[in-house]
């Protein structure tokens, strides 16, 4: 604790510090004057672990590292006060865009927010939901691949870089399929999903299966016994079971200190109760447990994605049936590989004259949500993603807050750098995953 930020006084129940606040120049200028080797050091903002524009700022003395604190924010873009300007359909569109990595969750606790407050998450229907378990764990996959293959770029090996984001596009050859996008989806909605799954999306899910599991033993092969894989990555970014408690910790870094907390199972949504899969953990606490970690989860979601290609087979309705809240998305393939039904349009022109107008005011204007206020938590690949939605009545959102897993696992680098090499700074980093986008919103 920097002695700028803070005074201590002894009371009866012990010594309390408090904190009126410091800034990083002031630590600069003590380091200057002070007659030892200390030296502050700025990594960045310029991608320092390849997972956005992050600045950690390092004190070392010699090569370690005797205080690390991170500066964020250089990538805010204000999506959370944006969404008070946008009706609640238009607010996926918004949320989709804070971990870019992540589209799909971003989009499911929003919506599921939404739902929640409106009072229909049992009109939901059974193949929307299904649908959306499906995207989540081949998005989960996806996360993961970019984390293992960044993560082994920074240790020097090209090989696994490579080898993840070949993988990757795999997933996303399928997001672009179902949705029409490789990322910035917006197709999980309130009330259901966009459309449905269009022709031949099975058979693409189940050769995706056969490759991907095929294809991660080539990992294990190059990466998991690698013994200067293992020790790089050994006793490297270590935060334990308290530590992890303490700073609020969750997702693969929570799950590396042993603790099975995985909100698919211990708090199900959409149906994971019904689904049969394990939720890997580690004793290690440090990187390599958290890299263990992620493969045997990406084996966990190829098991989930089977499950839902089976009961996927008999079609079904993937909006609610509640046309005052249900959006108009029937879309067809033009000339220019996009555009609207034009049947959909000659039926809702062709109806009636209240048909059209109630159209016209759902498109333009967008649904009222009831007054009140509720938090969705979902298990994002990096942890607990959580939305707080606020509603005043309108069919604007008043206020939507997100916890980003990334944001608060953040908080755990200094705990898991000081002590150690400036060289594993980057290792902790990466196996705590962040996404810039995430976490400054």
């Amino acid at each position: 604790m920097s002695t700028q930020a803070s005074a201590a006084r002894d009371t009866t129940e012990g010594r309390v510090y408090t904190v009126t606040g410091g800034d990083w120049d002031e630590v600069v200028q003590a380091a200057a004057q002070a007659d030892d080797e200390r030296i502050i050091v700025n990594m960045g903002p310029q991608h320092p672990s390849t997972h956005g524009v992050l600045r950690l700022i390092l004190e070392i003395d010699g090569e370690t590292v005797t205080e690390a604190r991170c500066g964020i924010g250089y990538l805010h873009t204000g999506i959370e006060k944006n969404l008070e300007f946008r009706n609640w359909t238009q607010g996926t569109t918004f949320v989709t865009r804070m971990d870019y990595l992540t589209p799909f969750f971003n989009e499911a606790a929003y919506c599921l927010g939404v739902e929640r407050l409106l009072g229909i998450q049992d009109q939901i229907p059974d193949r929307a939901t299904l649908i959306r378990v499906l995207l989540m764990e081949v998005n989960r996959i996806s996360s993961h691949l970019v984390a293992i293959a960044t993560g082994g770029m920074e240790l020097g090996s090209t090989t696994i870089m490579i080898y993840g984001f070949r993988d990757r596009e795999l997933c996303l050859d399928l997001f672009e399929l179902i949705t029409g996008l490789r990322m910035n989806h917006a197709f999980i909605r309130p009330g259901g999903l966009a459309q449905d799954l269009p022709p031949g999306t099975l058979d693409a899910l189940r050769e995706f299966v056969k490759t991907m599991s095929r294809n991660l033993v080539e990992y294990d092969k190059l990466a998991t016994g690698n013994p200067l894989f293992k020790g790089r990555m050994r006793d490297v970014g270590y935060l334990d079971l308290a530590g992890c408690m303490a700073l609020g910790a969750t997702g693969p870094v929570l799950r590396s200190a042993g603790l099975p907390h995985d909100l698919r199972k211990s708090q199900p949504y959409c149906g994971y109760e019904t689904f049969d899969f394990e939720v890997p953990t580690d004793e290690s606490c440090d990187s390599y447990g958290r890299f263990l970690i992620r493969m045997a989860e990406m084996r966990e979601s190829l098991r989930i994605v089977e499950q839902c290609v089976e009961r996927l087979r008999e079609p079904g309705p993937v909006m609610v049936a509640d046309k005052k809240i249900a959006w108009p998305a029937q879309l067809s393939q033009g000339p220019d590989g996009t555009g609207n039904s034009l049947d959909h349009i000659r039926q809702i022109m062709g109806t009636s004259m209240e048909s059209l107008i109630h159209h016209f005011k759902l498109v333009t204007e967008g649904f009222r949500v009831p007054p009140g206020q509720v938090y969705e938590a979902i298990e994002s690949p990096k942890g607990e993603l959580g939305a707080h939605v606020v509603s005043d009545g309108g069919t604007r959102p008043f206020r939507v807050h997100f916890r980003d897993p990334s944001f608060t696992n953040l908080q755990a680098m200094a705990a898991m750098c000081e002590g150690g090499q400036v060289a594993d700074v980057i290792v902790a980093v990466a196996s705590i995953d962040p996404v810039m986008g995430g976490v400054d919103r």
